[in-house]
């Protein structure tokens, strides 16, 4: 009889131990999988750089410096690493260069009127609502996997396995709204 409640003990204890260690890695899952939602739209929007630069390009030819900021905030962002430190800096530059070209349109009355354009301006617009979303719930996603890592029964199993603490993805204050042009 004692060697059954002996063997009772060591298997609850046993599907304990499981249950904590596959509720770390469903969080550290998540995570990960946060992680590449932010990816795919920040990728979007770089996609669509090229485009609107284009497409000013061809009403502001003058605007000279403005254009290579853009381009050259794409191209450090294509180049920085795919963590969230680095990424959050690149898409600070990205937001900010951005924001001059479509500070632009404002001197540019015919700019303003071009469709090509105007559908560019939303799609971005969209994207950053959409990247805006990504980093939310990428945020959210690594405060459960913390508060899972630090709370106790969890704490105990997360040092036995490979389990390391993730950044938060964190935006400049003025890189936090989405760039806007009053039409």
């Amino acid at each position: 009889m004692t060697l059954l409640v002996v063997v009772v003990i060591i298997a609850a204890v046993a599907l304990v131990v499981v249950a904590l260690y596959n509720s770390l890695v469903r969080a550290r899952n998540t995570v990960d999988n946060a992680w590449s939602q932010i990816d795919v739209q920040l990728k979007r929007r770089l996609d669509l750089i090229p485009n609107l630069v284009e497409t000013v390009k061809g009403y502001a030819t003058h605007e000279q410096t403005t254009f290579d900021a853009v381009i050259s905030a794409r191209k450090s962002a294509l180049a920085a690493p795919s963590q969230p430190g680095p990424q959050a800096e690149a898409d600070n530059l990205v937001s900010g260069a951005l924001r001059q070209l479509f500070a632009l349109s404002e001197a540019y009355p015919d700019l303003k009127a071009n469709q090509n354009f105007l559908s560019l301006q939303e799609e971005l617009t969209a994207t950053e609502s959409r990247v805006a979303y990504a980093r939310q719930f990428y945020n959210d996603a690594v405060l459960t996997f913390h508060n899972k890592l630090d709370t106790f029964p969890t704490v105990v199993i997360a040092k036995i396995g490979t389990f390391p603490r993730r950044d938060f993805f964190e935006a400049e204050p003025e890189a936090q709204n989405p760039p806007s042009v009053s039409f």
